[in-house]
């Protein structure tokens, strides 16, 4: 549906987006995710109109966008900050795009009824912003921007003004709303657990290029480079030479053996990465001592549900492991200063070649 080739932008020196090509589908909840300064809120703007590419194109159902104007892409944006009028009532900020496009009363006050009992806000239509809390005014900015019908909605940061309660809250909202709207939407967010949830799909950005686009769960489970393990979550990288049979590296800290033969020659650099919730702790070695390290616990931190351990491993570096809290009990078996195996199996490592 949404089709970006080719796409540069620069401010002076300096490329913000970068020959970036990317395909959005009908009805798919897609999410841009990167650091700060990436490129991702650039690149919202270039698909809305606000900024001008350098080079490149923007499709939406096949049809160029460069000579549309902003205000006729049928496209939307909800910005950041909300950007609602402060002298208008909930009922005026929602109508006004609808009053720009010259549409009869009847049916603007018909449409904003209908996308206010959406979006939960039918008490609230006489009520000035600064009268609303901080949920209440991003749901006027949603509302506002899918009662004019747009092909596509872009959010930028949605919901980074929510405390997290609250955004925790409206993740789910927000993903019920697409459904039953059927609407493509287009997130910018640096908030990786925010992009895992909402997502159908993600692209992982880095100087203004994608690095990475696929599912959450296989950005998370499956990364393609150092950058993105490293990136999204947390994770043990361990650097060595690959072996002879393709699924046995040689590190610092002993040998490490994968469940899928890596695509890479017998004595190449590759690089091994284990996820901290699929790391054990044991007190006592296990018979296999593939995948096993010994180390020395230096902190932990106790989140309710989980608690997460710091470690000093034999060759001097640093190792985390995340244990779920599953007992009633408040004694940790595992104290600081104490010594222990860590252990992973095989097929909880993935192997990386740049």
């Amino acid at each position: 549906m949404l089709r970006v080739e080719g796409l540069s932008k620069r401010f002076d020196t300096v490329a913000a987006v970068d020959h970036l090509s990317l395909d959005v589908y009908q009805g798919e909840f897609f999410a841009l995710l990167g650091p700060s300064g990436c490129g991702k809120t650039t690149l919202l703007r270039l698909i809305a109109g606000f900024e001008r590419a350098n080079a490149g194109r923007i499709l939406l159902d096949g049809i160029d966008l460069a000579a549309v104007p902003p205000y006729r892409r049928p496209v939307n944006m909800m910005f950041q900050n909300y950007a609602l009028f402060p002298h208008l009532n909930v009922e005026a900020n929602i109508a006004f795009g609808l009053k720009q496009e010259g549409l009869s009363r009847d049916e603007i006050a018909q449409r904003v009824a209908d996308i206010m009992a959406l979006v939960k806000l039918e008490t609230f239509g006489r009520r000035r912003p600064h009268e609303l809390s901080g949920g209440q005014r991003q749901r006027v900015a949603l509302a506002r921007c899918l009662v004019k019908r747009p092909r596509v909605l872009l959010l930028d940061e949605p919901l980074a003004a929510l405390d997290r309660k609250l955004r925790d809250e409206t993740r789910f909202e927000l993903m019920a709303l697409q459904r039953r709207l059927g609407l493509t939407f287009v997130i910018v967010t640096h908030d990786q657990s925010e992009a895992m949830i909402v997502a159908d799909r993600i692209g992982v950005m880095d100087r203004g290029r994608l690095v990475q686009v696929a599912s959450p769960v296989e950005i998370y489970e499956r990364p393609n480079c150092r950058w993105v393990a490293d990136f999204v979550g947390n994770v043990n990288l361990f650097e060595g030479r690959l072996g002879d049979d393709g699924t046995s590296v040689e590190s610092a800290t002993g040998r490490l053996r994968v469940a899928a033969k890596i695509d890479a020659e017998p004595g190449a650099w590759v690089w091994v990465a284990v996820r901290p919730e699929k790391v054990r702790i044991t007190h006592e070695p296990p018979p296999d001592l593939e995948n096993c390290v010994a180390g020395t616990v230096v902190d932990i931190g106790y989140l309710g549900d989980l608690s997460i351990y710091n470690l000093l491993i034999s060759d001097g570096s640093r190792m985390k492991a995340a244990i779920a809290n599953s007992g009633h009990s408040t004694e940790r078996t595992i104290r600081p200063e104490e010594q222990v195996w860590l252990s992973f199996l095989p097929e909880a490592a993935t192997a990386l070649t740049r």
